[in-house]
């Protein structure tokens, strides 16, 4: 593996990308959402809605849009759109490997077998699987390549106690079985489960979005000089969905803390 950092570019399948050539792409099969153990089959030519008073109705939750995204099939493609006006989704492959940021208004196509979709809305975080009967490509996401055919790797890492600190708030996600609605544990819940002062919670949290942020990751800062009030959810989507840390990782709890920043 090469050393050479990628930009975080390299790992992203933007939003609003260009509509490849689909008349050698014929959508072939049905989709699969998944969520919380409950299956919908979606047929070609038909339009199924995601949100609080949707097709997939996944909760009652009033920071939730009646209608967020939008599954359809165009040109001979499934794509995924984003019709609500303030929260944003992540989507990616299977593996974390490849990733984009699906804004309000936003569209991208469903290139992989398997997509995860993570969304927050107020404090609760949720997840939906994306399963395509036939992908339009033959695209592994197992391993991701550069244009010179090198593999790359991320360029962030994070301290032992930067990752326990990750890890609490996600902790209910992790834990859950199966695909379901997760709430996020209050900053003062999360640092009393790591046996830390509020102060130092924050000071730490404020660290690992700056990061985060530097490396082009989006949702985390609300403005210049201004963290985003959502911080937290959003911090979990990314981590989760992009499999910075994963249930192995949920001993870390228990572990001591480390004074390494």
């Amino acid at each position: 593996m090469t050393d050479r950092a990628a930009s975080p570019a390299e790992h992203e399948l933007p939003a609003d990308t260009v509509e490849p050539q689909t008349d050698r792409l014929p959508a072939q099969g049905v989709v699969r959402v998944v969520f919380s153990g409950e299956v919908h089959i979606v047929e070609p030519g038909g339009v199924f809605t995601i949100g609080r008073d949707a097709d997939l109705s996944v909760d009652t939750n009033h920071f939730l849009h009646r209608a967020f995204l939008q599954l359809s099939c165009s040109g001979g493609m499934w794509w995924l759109a984003n019709v609500g006006s303030r929260l944003s989704a992540t989507v990616s492959s299977a593996s974390g490997a490849v990733q984009s940021w699906l804004s309000p208004g936003a569209r991208l196509p469903l290139v992989f077998d398997d997509s995860t979709v993570v969304f927050s809305a107020g404090p609760t975080t949720y997840e939906v699987s994306l399963h395509l009967e036939s992908a339009p490509y033959g695209v592994s996401a197992r391993v991701h390549e550069s244009a010179s055919g090198e593999e790359t790797i991320l360029p962030v890492s994070f301290t032992a106690s930067q990752k326990r600190l990750i890890v609490a708030l996600a902790e209910p996600m992790l834990r859950r079985e199966g695909v379901s609605v997760s709430e996020l544990p209050s900053s003062a819940a999360a640092a009393e489960r790591l046996g830390w002062s509020i102060s130092k919670f924050n000071r730490k949290l404020d660290f690992v979005c700056e990061k985060l942020d530097r490396f082009g990751v989006p949702g985390l800062r609300g403005g210049p000089g201004r963290l985003a009030t959502n911080r937290r959810a959003r911090l979990v989507e990314y981590a989760v969905s992009s499999q910075l840390i994963g249930r192995m990782d949920l001993p870390l709890l228990e572990a001591g803390d480390a004074d390494d920043g």
